[in-house]
């Protein structure tokens, strides 16, 4: 029906709404697998295991969500993935501390910039780049991968100062 209204074949139709959700659908699979993933660790109580680990050493919060966020990252490459799951490691040592707004706001940051932080090949969007700005794997190390670790270090480094300054 919604075709033929104005003219446009079904499968003209069929072509456009396959074309529109192909993209919508990897996201939402991979958003949903990190969540999972998170969970995961969640429910095998890594997280609080961690919590307790990082009360033992005395690694403020912040520097651990960065820390572990950039460490998915490396591993498995995904930036989605990385925040997701590191969002869901770190949820047990937030819940048990007293954080205000703004060093809760911090603390998100700092996941963020980890889970940008060191692109390389293992992550698409290392490969995306590099084949569309036509660089072999050398160059987009030495651009690609080095800026994005630039992003990350630097969202870290403003994540932090509003965190001392909260």
């Amino acid at each position: 029906m919604l075709g033929t209204r104005r003219g446009r074949g079904k499968d003209l139709v069929e072509r456009l709404l396959d074309s529109a959700l192909g993209p919508v659908c990897a996201i939402i699979l991979i958003t949903g697998a990190g969540g999972m993933f998170g969970a995961v660790l969640r429910a095998s109580g890594i997280g609080d295991a961690l919590s307790d680990a990082l009360d033992g050493i005395g690694l403020p919060v912040i520097v651990a969500a960065y820390v572990i966020a950039t460490a998915l990252r490396i591993a498995q490459g995904s930036a989605t993935v990385a925040l997701i799951t590191a969002a869901g490691l770190v949820q047990p040592v937030v819940q048990s501390g007293a954080f205000n707004g703004v060093e809760l706001a911090a603390i998100v940051l700092a996941l963020a910039a980890g889970s940008v932080t060191a692109s390389h090949v293992n992550d698409s969007g290392f490969w995306l780049v590099g084949r569309f700005m036509e660089m072999d794997v050398k160059t987009t190390l030495k651009t690609w991968t080095v800026m994005q670790t630039t992003i990350g270090l630097m969202g870290f480094a403003i994540a932090s100062g509003i965190y001392a300054l909260a």
